[in-house]
């Protein structure tokens, strides 16, 4: 049997860089697999990513900026900000709002122009998502929106998911501390602004975080306190070629985009020349 060609570029010897986006399994076994020659390895892994909604933030903003945070791509994105904490005094109020407004999403063939929401990638994928709307179901979270597969009509025939929203979830739920990749929202319930730092950064991931709040001290000392490659404020995926991009712990190391990414491929060499 062939040996697969990623493998075999990551362990080649005259491979002097490689630069990887995906799980962090698969992270994981680059880096073991570029010790033969100490290859550089640049990589862009899973998240887990905290999106912070203060009860002083434009909630008509936060609303679409928050559900469409996960329900982008149906949450086949790594930066997605699937864990929704939403401060206590307006937490019922606002994940409900983003439950219907999931609710409301076209889901459907992405060549129809009036779908918003395409379908999962694939077979494994579809499994793997609908497995996490069972583990949730079973911890205890309650799905205020989706929570199942389409399969009604021609959307029988693809893998298409509800957009969900589950909420009363708690910290150590699997449906919170694992990536699922689909369109899944947890949504966290916080009170203490001390203690939600803590709670956000609480992943083995750190690649995207959100912020909404109308304080700009507020935005600033929590965007300092989050442990994550990038933090948005008052939206969410805003991307840029001139920023860079990438995570902390699990997330991966290295950058994407900006001057940084270019800096991953150069090495630098000193040259020192007596001419006397």
């Amino acid at each position: 049997m062939a040996r697969p060609r990623g493998a075999a570029l990551a362990s080649h010897p005259d491979v002097d860089k490689v630069a990887f986006t995906g799980s962090h399994v698969t992270g994981q076994s680059i880096i073991r697999a570029s010790a033969g020659n100490l290859k550089r390895v640049s990589l862009e892994l899973g998240g887990k990513s905290p999106d912070i909604v203060f009860a002083d933030a434009d909630l008509d903003a936060a609303v679409p900026g928050a559900a469409m945070a996960v329900f982008a791509n149906s949450g086949q994105i790594c930066s997605a900000g699937t864990r929704l904490f939403v401060e206590q005094k307006v937490y019922d109020e606002f994940v409900g709002r983003v439950a219907e407004f999931g609710k409301k999403l076209q889901v459907g063939n992405g060549l129809d122009p009036n779908t918003q929401i395409g379908p999962l990638v694939s077979q494994q994928q579809m499994d793997r998502v609908s497995g996490y709307l069972d583990i949730g179901q079973k911890e205890g979270a309650k799905a205020l929106a989706g929570g199942g597969r389409l399969t009604e009509g021609a959307l029988s025939k693809g893998y298409f998911v509800q957009p969900t929203v589950f909420a009363n979830v708690q910290d150590n739920m699997r449906i919170a501390q694992e990536e699922i990749f689909g369109p899944v929202i947890s949504a966290i319930s916080f009170k203490d602004p001390d203690e939600l730092i803590k709670r956000a950064n609480a992943t083995t991931f750190g690649l995207g975080s959100g912020v909404w709040t109308t304080n700009v001290s507020k935005a600033h000392q929590v965007a300092k306190a989050l442990r994550a490659g990038s933090v948005w404020v008052n939206c969410y995926q805003a991307m840029d070629p001139a920023v860079p991009f990438g995570g902390y712990k699990m997330s991966g190391y290295g950058r994407e985009s900006g001057k940084q990414h270019v800096e991953e491929y150069l090495n630098v060499k000193a040259v020192w020349i007596k001419t006397g």
